[in-house]
């Protein structure tokens, strides 16, 4: 018959000796600098050398402390050292309590005071349009009151070459939709379009569009790049780049060719563009080249009604009545 295996008095022995020696393990905070396996310095030097505690790093294995470590590095700037602790984490830490009866977390309000969050990086202004240049390092059309400009014409177009590129501002007295279009000849039908829309949310994108017949289709592919736009002062004005050569396709026009330039704006319902303002839409009188710098102005219809042939024709010959005088 087998006999039970009787344990020896001594084998429990060691296991005593780690309980007892808890407490006192306790009293020492993980932190202090004196801290270490065997009362030893770091790394188990002895306390008393001083310039090897020096010359060594500083590793201690608590993991509380390694915690601390990482919050001080992770999330505590130089100029924002943790309470308690220096700037690189010299000095008494408060993280722990040091007690020869117990060891106990301070509050969490107390080891960490937490670190914002990051903010959005600014957003540049919209940079005004300048009329300065118009005529000679880009070229405008101006609808509107005469002596207008980008920010008081009815209507306000700019062109410019820049590398490979077009670059075109449009500006309109308008809440919803300012557009250019460019077409074969003066009527709408079979253009391709750019416009600047200004939708619910106060953001102003730009679309780009096909005229069929009387009706604008959005088409997805759009040529537009280093797009920006704003919608201030009751006015719709954007910025954006076009490719001068593009891949043959029948709702995108090669802008090295001369086009006719249709110019509308008008209202948008919930950020989709609706009939323009005006019927008749003013129009370039001749084709267009963006190799060609031009200022031009054209007259809104409130300011054009003494300007036409018959009306100045007219007021010759009441002028030529009146002094006359009547037989």
């Amino acid at each position: 018959m087998a006999r039970s295996r009787r344990q020896r008095p001594g084998a429990w022995a060691p296991l005593l000796l780690l309980l007892l020696a808890g407490p006192a393990a306790c009293a020492a905070s993980p932190a202090d600098d004196g801290a270490g396996p065997g009362g030893r310095g770091p790394r188990g030097r002895a306390r008393g050398d001083a310039g090897a505690d020096e010359a060594a790093p500083r590793h201690d294995s608590s993991y509380g402390t390694f915690a601390g470590e990482f919050y001080d590095l992770r999330y505590l700037s130089e100029e924002e050292p943790r309470p308690g602790r220096g700037v690189h984490g010299s000095g008494s830490p408060s993280t722990w309590k040091s007690s020869p009866k117990s060891c106990q977390l301070l509050p969490p309000a107390a080891r960490f005071t937490g670190y914002p969050f990051p903010t959005a990086p600014p957003v540049d202004p919209f940079a005004k349009i300048k009329v300065d240049d118009c005529g000679k390092t880009k070229g405008c059309f101006r609808y509107g009151k005469p002596g207008c400009n980008a920010e008081t014409c009815d209507y306000f177009l700019s062109y410019r070459m820049i590398g490979a590129d077009v670059e075109f501002e449009l500006s309109a007295d308008t809440d919803g939709w300012v557009a250019v279009g460019f077409s074969s000849d003066k009527k709408m039908g079979g253009d391709d379009v750019m416009a600047c829309v200004h939708d619910d949310n106060g953001r102003v994108r730009i679309q780009h569009f096909y005229n069929v017949g009387q009706w604008a289709k959005e088409i997805q592919r759009n040529p537009a790049r280093d797009e920006e736009g704003v919608f201030e002062n009751s006015r719709v004005t954007c910025r954006f780049k076009r490719p001068v050569n593009v891949p043959r396709d029948e709702t995108i026009v090669d802008l090295h060719l001369s086009w006719y330039y249709l110019f509308a704006w008008g209202p948008a319902i919930q950020g989709s563009i609706t009939r323009h303002d005006i019927d008749s839409p003013p129009t370039s009188e001749r084709v267009v080249s963006i190799y060609k710098y031009e200022d031009i102005f054209m007259p809104s219809a409130a300011y054009q009604t003494f300007s036409s042939p018959f009306c100045l024709l007219l007021i010759v010959a009441l002028t030529f009545y009146l002094l006359m005088g009547t037989p």
